[in-house]
C-alpha cells in the first residue's frame, strides 16, 4: 500500500526527516514512536502532502503511484487521511455539512454524482452509531467549543464517513482523558479491516494498550532507529527514549 524509500524532507530549509523507509500493507497497524523533534508529525504531514514541507530526496508510493507531486487533496482522494493534532475550528459550519462537503468532493474527483441525500444520511446516521456520537453534536459547529476529546471524536467520525485506504492518527490521544481515550480507541479499532491500514504517531504506550500495533518504529533525529513488535513500546516505556538515543549514537 505505501513505500516510503530513503526520505528526507525539510521546513524553512530546515531538514527534519533524513532517510526514512518505510512499508505498509492492508491491515497493519504501525506505531511511530519517539520524543519531541524527533520528525513523527512531519513524516506525517509529508505522507498528507503538506506544502509547507519539501521532499528533497527519496519517494512515497501509495499504491504504487508516486504521489510526491500531488496535492493535499488529490491525496485525500486517493484514499490518504490525515487526523490533526489540533483541528481547526470553522464557525456556521456544521459537522453534518462539513463531512457532506468532503465526500462528495471525493466522489466528484472520482469522476462520480454527488451521493443522494437518503443514502448520505443513512451514512451518518450508521457511523454515528457506531462512535456512540449524539445526533445534537452533528449539527453544532465544527470543533467551535468542543473539548479535547470532541474533537478527536469528531476526527474519528470524519474517519468512518471517508473510509480511507490509509489513515493517519497524529497524537490523537493528546490531551484526552482515559474515557475520550477509550472511546476514540474504540473507534479506530471498529474501523480497522483487512483492506485499510492505520499510522498511530504517539508519544506513549498507553494508547497502544487499546489500539494495538503490529509494528512499533521509533524515530530519533529524523530516522527510523528502531523497529519491532507491540513489546518494543513497553520496553521504551520501561527504559525511556534515552535509552533509544544512546543505541542510536552507538
Amino acid at each position: 500500500m505505501l513505500k516510503i524509500k530513503n526520505l528526507h524532507a525539510s521546513v524553512e530549509d530546515k531538514a527534519i526527516l533524513r532517510g526514512i523507509n518505510l512499508e505498509i500493507n492492508p491491515g497493519e497497524v504501525h506505531a511511530i514512536m519517539g520524543p519531541n523533534g524527533s520528525g513523527k508529525s512531519t513524516l506525517a504531514s509529508v505522507i498528507a502532502g503538506k506544502e509547507e514541507y519539501e521532499v528533497t530526496d527519496g519517494e512515497i508510493l501509495f499504491f504504487d503511484e508516486d504521489i510526491d507531486e500531488l496535492g493535499p487533496d488529490e491525496r485525500a482522494h486517493r484514499g490518504v487521511f490525515l487526523s490533526f493534532q489540533y483541528p481547526v475550528e470553522i464557525p456556521g459550519v456544521s459537522v453534518t455539512n462539513f463531512i457532506k462537503t468532503a465526500i462528495n468532493e471525493t466522489r466528484k474527483a472520482k469522476g462520480l454524482e454527488d451521493m443522494p441525500a437518503n443514502e448520505m444520511l443513512k451514512l451518518i446516521r450508521e457511523k454515528a452509531e457506531l462512535l456512540e456520537i449524539d445526533r445534537k453534536f452533528l449539527s453544532r459547529s465544527l470543533n467551535e467549543g468542543f473539548s479535547g476529546g470532541e474533537k478527536k471524536r469528531n476526527e474519528i467520525f470524519q474517519m468512518a464517513m471517508l473510509n480511507p485506504k490509509l489513515a493517519i492518527l497524529d497524537e490523537t490521544d493528546s490531551g484526552l482523558d482515559i474515557d475520550a481515550l477509550r472511546i476514540v480507541a474504540n473507534g479506530v479499532n471498529k474501523l480497522k479491516s483487512k483492506d485499510n491500514a492505520v499510522i498511530v504517531i504517539t508519544h506513549y504506550q498507553r494508547l497502544l494498550d487499546y489500539i494495538v500495533p503490529d509494528f512499533v518504529h521509533v524515530i530519533h533525529e529524523g530516522r527510523i532507529v528502531k523497529s519491532g513488535g507491540k513489546e518494543l513500546a513497553l520496553e521504551l516505556e520501561e527504559k525511556g527514549y534515552d535509552w533509544i538515543k544512546e543505541k542510536a549514537n552507538a
